[in-house]
């Protein structure tokens, strides 16, 4: 986007209001609406933008943008693919049917190809530490999928709670290496057995992830062979182990921990 783009689309967001939307009215927006004015969030190693979407006259659509020129090279991730995990992320929970991630869609913004994420409306104040006493049972899920998905960034800012009241988990762009890399700050469940009602989710998955299956399809336009392979033995783990993996306390906690 040139500085005259970006000066034009600033000044039609300045003279529109933002409007919330239910996650299925916001689809065909987050799909084709044209980006009408935005920033860069100044948080985070890689370019993550909020920006505006065009919803008609006198209004828009906030939502996060996070393109794939504006990811970091990585020593140990395919350089150009955290947008495409950050997709597969989202995929894979809604056929699991939990944690919830926003709607997360792949398409061209101005700054090129990568993921729009539904905006989530949250008090920034509240992280998981904040929020972890009260709903141990929605976090011993999370931390179930953060082994599963091989979330190697979980901190506890990527922890909602939004002003639905639900729990969202955001920033999965870390995810899916072949190589064991989870680290997370819910230390509390690394080894805790995992419920019943869990592990019958996750058994259910199993037939997803099956070649030829829509889901695995989809996935393996996002991954390599070799992390899907590597995705369904974490998968076996679980179902096998039925616990919490127990992880190192000395490498597997990122940083900064919000």
């Amino acid at each position: 986007m040139s500085p005259n783009d970006q000066q034009a689309a600033e000044s039609q967001e300045s003279e529109r209001v933002p409007i919330v939307l239910s996650e299925e009215d916001a689809a065909p927006l987050l799909r084709d609406a044209p980006v009408i004015g935005g920033h860069r969030m100044q948080y985070g190693s890689n370019y993550t933008f909020l920006v505006a979407l065009d919803a008609g006259e006198g209004k828009y659509l906030r939502a996060i943008y996070k393109p794939q020129k504006g990811e970091r090279p990585l020593y140990d991730f395919p350089p150009g693919t955290l947008y495409k995990r950050e997709y597969a992320t989202f995929l894979l929970s809604r056929q699991l049917g939990w944690p919830d991630v926003p709607l997360t869609l792949v398409r061209e913004g101005p700054h090129g190809v990568g993921v729009f994420q539904h905006y989530i409306e949250a008090d920034p104040q509240m992280t998981y530490f904040e929020l972890a006493e009260q709903h141990k049972d929605t976090f011993l899920k999370f931390a179930a999928f953060d082994f599963l998905v091989n979330n190697a960034d979980r901190k506890g800012g990527h922890c909602l709670l939004g002003t639905d009241g639900r729990i969202w988990s955001i920033d999965h762009g870390l995810t899916f290496h072949e190589q064991v890399k989870v680290r997370s700050v819910m230390l509390e469940f690394w080894g805790v057995e995992i419920p019943q009602p869990v592990l019958t989710d996750l058994e259910k998955l199993r037939s997803s992830l099956e070649t030829g299956a829509k889901l695995a399809d989809s996935l393996c336009e996002l991954l390599s062979d070799e992390e899907m392979d590597a995705l369904r033995q974490r998968l076996e783990f679980l179902l096998t182990e039925k616990m919490h993996p127990v992880l190192d306390p000395g490498s597997d906690i990122p940083w900064p921990l919000v």
